[in-house]
C-alpha cells in the first residue's frame, strides 16, 4: 500500500509539519521531559552535544571529582603476557571484603569486593598453567568464586566461605581465551549485582601478536534495590573513559578484552564508532570469527577485540542499548 505524504502525519496521531517538529528532542525542557519519561535521573536528563569538529559529546554521568586518569589502570590494564615453554603456578590472594563504592559522582553504593575492587582483580596466565586461589571472607555473608572455563568438578567453586573462614580451590587454566570470575552464592543476582566477579585472561601457549591490551567489563548498578539498574559503567565506574579516554597510537594493533556483567538486563553490546575490528568469541580461537564494529552479549559472556585505528581523533565506543550509553557507559579512545 502506499502511503501518501500527508497521510503520515494523521497516521502518527500528528496534525501537519508543525505537530511534527513538535515531537523532536530540540531543546533542553525537551530533552529533560523525555528524560523523565523514559526513567532517566534529573543529573542526567539533559545532554550536552555541542563540541569539536562533530567529534564530541558529553553528558552528566561522571565519576567522582577526586578520581584521575590513574584510577582504573590496575582494572584496565591487564598483567603482561609472560612466554613459558613450561607449565606455572599462579597463587591468587581474592579476599572478599564489604565496603562503599561512588559509582558516580555524588552516588554510592554498598558493594562486596574480590580483593577491595569492583570488578576483581584481574587474572592472567597461559593454557595449561595451574591457579590456586585463596579466598577469604570477611563480610558477614556466604561467598564462593566459581570459574568459567574447564577444570575439575572438585574445584567448581560451590563450596561456601562463611563470615571469617577461608577456602581455597585449585583448577587449570583452561581452554584459552577469555573467562569471567563470580561468587556463586545464592540469591546469585544479588551477589552479582553487588560486584562480585572480574575477569581471567588465559593465553594460548605461543600468546598473541603485540598490541596496546584493555579490559572492559561492562557493570550495571541497581541503586534503590528494585531490581533495575540506575547506572552502568565499563570497570564500575560511570562516565570514568568519557572524562578520561584510554589513549592508543594511530596505527598500531589495539586488543580489548570485553567482558559483560551486567545483571537484571539480558542483553549488552558494545559498538566501536568510525572503525570497524576482528571479532574472537570468547577468545578461544586464534583466528577471527567475524568483521564487525559492534558485537552483542548476553550476561557472562565476553569478546577479544583487534583493531587499528587510522588518524587522529576520538572514537566513540558504547553499548547500543542506549540507556545503558545514556546511564555511563559511554567513552572515548583516543588515536594520537
Amino acid at each position: 500500500m502506499k502511503i501518501k505524504r500527508r497521510d503520515l502525519f494523521r497516521y502518527g496521531g500528528l496534525s501537519g509539519g508543525a505537530g511534527l517538529l513538535a515531537g523532536l528532542i530540540t531543546t533542553d525542557s525537551a530533552r529533560t521531559a523525555y528524560g523523565a519519561k523514559v526513567g532517566l535521573p534529573s543529573s542526567a536528563q539533559t545532554i550536552d552535544c555541542t563540541g569539536v569538529a562533530g567529534n564530541a559529546y558529553t553528558q552528566k554521568y561522571l565519576p567522582p571529582p577526586y578520581v584521575d586518569a590513574t584510577a582504573l589502570d590496575r582494572l584496565h590494564t591487564p598483567p603482561p603476557f609472560v612466554p613459558n615453554a613450561e607449565s606455572r603456578a599462579h597463587d591468587v590472594d581474592l579476599t572478599v571484603i564489604e565496603t562503599t563504592l561512588e559509582v558516580a559522582n555524588g552516588t554510592n553504593m554498598r558493594v562486596w569486593a574480590y580483593g577491595g575492587t569492583v570488578p576483581g582483580p584481574v587474572l592472567r596466565a597461559t593454557e595449561g598453567d595451574v591457579i590456586r586461589v585463596s579466598l577469604t571472607n570477611r563480610t558477614n555473608g556466604r561467598h564462593t568464586i566459581h570459574f568459567h572455563g574447564a577444570h575439575d568438578i572438585g574445584q567448581d567453586g560451590l563450596n561456601w566461605s562463611d563470615p571469617g573462614a577461608t577456602v581455597a580451590c585449585e583448577i587449570e587454566a583452561r581452554p584459552f581465551g577469555l573467562h569471567p570470575y563470580h561468587c556463586h552464592t545464592p540469591p546469585y543476582a544479588w551477589h552479582l549485582s553487588k560486584g562480585m566477579y572480574g575477569t581471567m585472561i588465559v593465553d594460548p601457549p605461543g600468546g598473541r601478536a603485540a598490541a596496546h591490551e584493555f579490559v572492559l567489563c561492562l557493570c550495571g548498578w541497581d541503586i534503590d534495590g528494585d531490581g533495575r539498574n540506575e547506572f552502568y559503567g565499563w570497570n564500575g565506574l560511570a562516565g570514568y573513559y568519557q572524562k578520561f579516554p584510554l589513549k592508543v597510537p594511530v596505527g598500531e594493533l589495539v586488543r580489548l578484552y570485553l567482558v559483560n556483567m551486567v545483571e537484571y538486563d539480558p542483553v549488552a553490546s558494545f559498538h566501536l564508532h568510525a572503525q570497524t575490528f576482528d571479532l574472537y568469541r570468547s577468545g578461544t580461537s586464534v583466528s577471527p570469527h567475524e568483521h564487525t564494529d559492534v558485537v552483542t552479549l548476553g550476561q557472562t559472556e565476553r569478546a577479544i577485540i583487534e583493531f587499528r585505528l587510522p588518524r587522529r581523533g576520538r572514537y566513540m565506543f558504547h553499548p547500543h542499548q542506549t540507556h545503558m550509553a545514556d546511564r555511563g557507559a559511554m567513552g572515548w579512545i583516543v588515536a594520537i
